[in-house]
């Protein structure tokens, strides 16, 4: 996943001696298996809302990262962590009413219907908890996935998350189903030609005996290259699955927490509910925090007879850093900011993707944007992808890449980047398309 981003010991030559040392200890202790961005790797030590500063002073406007959701060290977030963990911080089993206060918090932001909580420390632990749920309810095995999905890293998620590679392999009784469509028109086309994809699935379950359990989708499809319109087009594909006694689960990872803007999940935008919707990141802005909302009646069969304990997961200090974070969302209008200035970047990557045939479909809601790259050929072109993210980091802006490929630009900053912000990014991403691409 996202190897062709990634830093190779061959590409450290020309790194200073401090930083070549830093990644060999790294090396050294983390072993292999962890990754670094960028052929220069960044050695980041202080953030404030959408600006990092590497360990020289240099600083880089973030447009890359949704963990710090409301931004980097709010000081809100860090005086709510402080205050309760100078108090008392422990696990579920004691009374706590902060822990009740979030939960009540955060379960008003969502359909009535959603009234149980259950909280993690990440978001693999909640969809794993998710399966685990869904597969008590419904007897069923079987699970439908996107064909680059990425929901996890326990065993069980790494089986429903295509995009971890070939070998990490696919559950026995998951199926794969291709990404929606985005270039077929309304929504009810979309959404037609996505549902018979699922139904085509289900039909192949039953064949062989497996009993659709859960119809697991990140609604934002962000692995799948970001694939946002037309709103509404999911809705087909759960009924269809409800269907057949399975239920729908939303990933809300990347799309929740206001980040698409217009609503705070985004499940919304399809005017769909969930039977469960799982979350992570963004709840604790940096803090581990994962949890999920579930239908009560889905939940109970679970409850009776597993029952659920974390110690850490729903703690106090967690709550308070969770209820901190949906305040600053609110009091700082943070949805509305996103909404302003996403469509504010949209328009700003369009007017280059006419003057610039290498930037394909741009797609996005809120701040969660998708730009594809292209070569000559209309082509994917993922190390032309790879060329322009390098160089705007080299030139003070961070953004990722996604999609199958790794040809799709991902821009995802904190929610409150400001327009001025948004306005210097493009000043940069500007020079990176005059520097990568000939044509200008």
């Amino acid at each position: 996943m996202l190897k062709v981003f990634s830093f190779k010991d061959s590409d450290g030559s020309h790194l200073d001696k401090n930083l070549r040392g830093l990644i060999d200890r790294r090396k050294r202790v983390l072993g292999p298996a962890y990754q670094l961005f960028y052929s220069s790797p960044l050695h980041l030590v202080k953030g404030a809302g959408a600006v990092v500063w590497d360990a020289e002073g240099r600083s880089y406007l973030d447009l890359y990262n949704n963990v710090p959701s409301v931004g980097h060290c709010h000081p809100r977030v860090l005086a709510a962590m402080q205050e309760q963990a100078s108090a008392i911080n422990t696990h579920t089993r004691y009374l706590h009413e902060k822990v009740v206060n979030y939960a009540e918090r955060l379960l008003a932001t969502m359909p009535a219907v959603l009234s149980n909580a259950m909280f993690t420390c990440t978001a693999s632990e909640a969809n794993d908890l998710a399966l685990r749920i869904a597969r008590d309810y419904t007897g069923g095995t079987g699970v439908i996935v996107t064909s680059y999905a990425y929901h996890g890293i326990t065993s069980a998620v790494a089986e429903v998350s295509p995009s971890m590679g070939d070998y990490v392999p696919i559950g026995r009784d998951v199926r794969v189903v291709p990404a929606p469509r985005q270039n077929t028109g309304s929504s009810e086309q979309v959404g037609k030609i996505f549902a018979e994809e699922v139904k085509a699935a289900i039909k192949e379950m039953r064949r062989y005996g497996v009993k659709p359990a859960a119809l697991l989708l990140d609604t934002i499809f962000h692995s799948d290259g970001i694939l946002t319109d037309p709103p509404g087009f999911l809705a087909e594909a759960v009924r269809v699955f409800r269907q057949e006694g399975g239920l729908f689960i939303a990933d809300e990872v990347q799309p929740g927490f206001g980040r698409t803007g217009k609503t705070m999940w985004g499940f919304e935008r399809h005017d769909v509910i969930p039977d469960i919707v799982t979350m992570g990141k963004p709840m604790g802005n940096g803090h581990p925090m994962g949890g999920l909302a579930i239908k009560a009646n889905v939940l109970d069969k679970f409850a009776h007879n597993a029952a659920y304990f974390n110690t850490f997961g729903g703690n106090p200090v967690s709550a308070a850093v969770g209820l901190a974070v949906l305040d600053v969302i609110r009091d700082e209008g943070l949805m509305a900011n996103a909404e302003l200035v996403g469509e504010y970047l949209k328009v700003g990557l369009q007017s280059y993707a006419t003057e610039c045939s290498h930037l394909g479909e741009i797609r996005g809601s809120g701040l969660f944007i998708g730009v594809d790259i292209v070569n000559n050929n209309g082509e994917d072109d993922p190390e032309a992808a790879k060329r322009l993210v390098e160089d705007l980091r080299e030139n003070g802006a961070l953004i990722g890449v996604t999609g199958p490929s790794a040809s799709v630009l991902k821009i995802r900053p904190p929610l409150c980047l400001s327009k001025e912000q948004a306005t210097s990014f493009l000043s940069i991403f500007d020079g990176s398309l005059k520097r990568c691409f000939a044509e200008g």
